[in-house]
């Protein structure tokens, strides 16, 4: 008998299962990120678009080369020439807006999340409530109260209007990070000597920082990207932020879309830095109230 008869062979069929396996796990992820590669182009093209009109001479948008070989940034002097004090205006409220809000958010969240406070799920009930009125109706409202009130054609106003949308959102969010802060850390401050109030500026808002900057961000980026509050509580030029400037900039420059996607490029320079800055913080933030 020889050697080859009296043992066994090896069996290689699971190795090339596993093999096999392995080339199509290994395929799988590329595809996966070829279909991400696609949706993301089309996603961003109107994006890129708006960047390369922008950069082309004075001229219609139909007409513009797919790349800007002849940079021309005469759009954009015309632009912030035309558009500087109503990017001014937009920051300044939107900026007052984030700030309005979180005072009032903040302490609201502390005391729904800590205290028992009598009321406390109706209260949210109509939080979640607030949420879902149409801002056309919040904004005719708004305008016979200011109205009556002197504070149409005025940045106070606006930022009231707008803060209407972001302290329901900031207490929903920081409400529910500040619930799954342990009990045992306001227990020790107070053991200390420290009140609830030293407690909510000592050791809870420090710890909250995540859920203040993703309320204060979503805030500024509601306030940013207003256009109905500012359409229908201005009635003339002397407060105009750049949503309602560059809705009326297409009607003077329907021409020259280079000006036009310009000024809309100046326009979103600073939502898109300041996401950029702080998309950790707002990843942390809004998933950090998830699990206790």
């Amino acid at each position: 008998m020889s050697l080859s008869t009296a043992l066994p062979l090896p069996d290689t069929a699971p190795a090339q299962k596993k093999s096999g396996r392995r080339t199509a796990g290994a395929r799988g992820p590329w595809g996966y990120t070829v279909a991400g590669i696609a949706i993301l182009a089309v996603l961003l093209f109107p994006l890129y678009w708006m960047l390369n009109v922008s950069l082309q001479p004075s001229g219609s948008a139909a007409q513009t080369s797919w790349f800007p070989f002849s940079l021309s940034f005469e759009g954009y002097a015309t632009a912030f020439s035309d558009q500087g004090a109503n990017l001014m205006t937009s920051l300044v409220i939107s900026v007052g807006s984030v700030v309005v809000s979180l005072l009032i958010a903040a302490p609201a969240a502390y005391a729904l999340a800590t205290f028992k406070v009598p009321g406390a799920g109706i209260v949210l009930f109509g939080i979640l409530i607030s949420q879902m009125i149409p801002g056309i109706v919040v904004a005719n409202a708004l305008y016979s109260a200011y109205n009556d009130l002197g504070l149409l054609n005025s940045i106070p106003g606006l930022i009231l209007a707008n803060s209407s949308a972001g302290i329901p959102f900031g207490i929903l969010i920081m409400r529910s990070f500040m619930a799954s802060i342990p009990p045992s850390l306001t227990e020790a401050a107070r053991m200390d000597g420290a009140g609830p109030i030293r407690a909510f500026f000592s050791i809870i808002l420090p710890i909250s920082r995540n859920a203040l900057i993703t309320a204060g961000m979503f805030t500024f980026l509601f306030t940013w990207g207003d256009f109905l509050f500012a359409l229908t509580l201005t009635t003339n030029a002397d407060v105009r932020p750049i949503t309602l400037g560059l809705y009326q900039y297409i009607g003077t420059y329907v021409s020259d879309w280079s000006t036009v996607m310009a000024a809309a490029v100046l326009s979103s320079v600073p939502a898109v830095v300041l996401l950029v800055l702080a998309q950790r913080y707002i990843a942390a933030g809004v998933t950090g109230g998830a699990v206790k």
